[in-house]
């Protein structure tokens, strides 16, 4: 197995000549009902949005989710269940709950909640060579809000799901995805400019490109500027110019 590189905060890892496991991660802390949380939200919609993430990365470059591992610092019941079952939830969307493994902590009791999330995809080279290319001059639009913590469970209608990621995954005009982050979004922008050896030229907008999306409540959208109209119609989210590929 050759590790070929990692792509964003993807791990490639070539298994054979046409195909490559794709590998993400994301973890969560001091979130939950436990009583040194620092952000109080339910079990479940903290499991729910630490997949998301990972589940996001890897899907966004082409590929099939094989594999999800779930790393629990709680015990399992009654904390670990619950977050299980937001994770589940989330893999429903995909027929893929049956894809579940982990561990949790029951030696320790906890005080605060803890955990990691890791997805495994594959995907064949000549699939990832599509996902990874944009055409020059294509817009790149911001979908959702950049939003974190407290915000998040305020304002989650104006935040990227899985649904609704899956819904512009459906729309086969936009050239690329790029889940957004703690880094923001100019960060990723320029990501997305330098994986197609582009320059990034900013439009101004209103957004705060430089704050943390958090568990990617924002994802970019590469596409010709002629079908940024057909998109606020296909999809329920707050969208933003934000630049273009030059």
């Amino acid at each position: 197995m050759k590790v070929i590189n990692s792509l964003r905060d993807i791990s490639l890892l070539q298994i054979n000549e046409k195909e490559l496991l794709v590998i993400a991660c994301d973890s969560a802390g001091g979130l939950g009902e436990k009583k040194y949380d620092q952000v109080k939200v339910s079990n479940k919609i903290l499991g729910k949005y630490t997949v998301k993430v990972p589940l996001m990365e890897v899907m966004s470059i082409g590929a099939e989710v094989i594999s999800v591992i779930d790393n629990l610092a709680v015990e399992y019941k009654p904390t670990g269940k619950e977050i299980i079952a937001g994770i589940k939830e989330n893999l429903k969307l995909l027929s893929s709950a049956e894809l579940l493994n982990g561990s949790t902590e029951e030696n320790i009791k906890t005080v605060q909640t803890a955990l990691g999330v890791t997805v495994i995809g594959k995907i064949t080279l000549e699939k990832l060579k599509k996902y990874t290319f944009s055409n020059k001059n294509n817009i790149i639009v911001a979908a959702g809000l950049p939003l974190v913590g407290e915000n998040l469970m305020k304002y989650k209608s104006k935040a990227v799901n899985l649904k609704k990621f899956l819904q512009l995954k459906e729309l086969d005009y936009i050239s690329q995805f790029l889940p957004v982050g703690s880094k923001g979004i100019l960060y990723e922008a320029k990501i997305m400019a330098k994986e197609n050896n582009y320059d990034f030229e900013l439009i101004n907008n209103k957004l705060d490109l430089l704050k943390s999306a958090g568990p990617a409540s924002v994802i970019l959208l590469s596409l010709k500027e002629k079908k940024f109209s057909k998109l606020k119609n296909e999809i329920d989210l707050p969208l933003n110019r934000i630049g273009k590929l030059i």
